[in-house]
């Protein structure tokens, strides 16, 4: 699940690299926390947060194929 966030998100943003994902997993819900360089925060929200709900979509779509509750948090990086 992690790997699906990284790669949607670095396809969107002009820094790559500095996408971080976490993950933290207790019992059958699942936290991803999305971390992205501070200029790239409009790209993965998008107008309105549409992008971001698109990506919570797909995400939340992906837990219930494996039955998890997943929550996608989207912040900026804190470097």
């Amino acid at each position: 699940m992690k790997e699906l966030v990284e790669s949607i998100a670095k396809a969107l943003v002009d820094f790559p690299e500095e996408v971080h994902v976490t993950e933290e997993e207790n019992g059958h819900s699942l936290l991803l926390r999305l971390e992205v360089h501070p200029d790239d925060m409009g790209k993965v929200i998008g107008r309105n947060g549409k992008i971001a709900k698109a990506i919570r979509s797909v995400v939340y779509a992906a837990g219930t194929n494996r039955q998890k509750r997943v929550q996608l948090d989207i912040g900026r990086d804190s470097k």
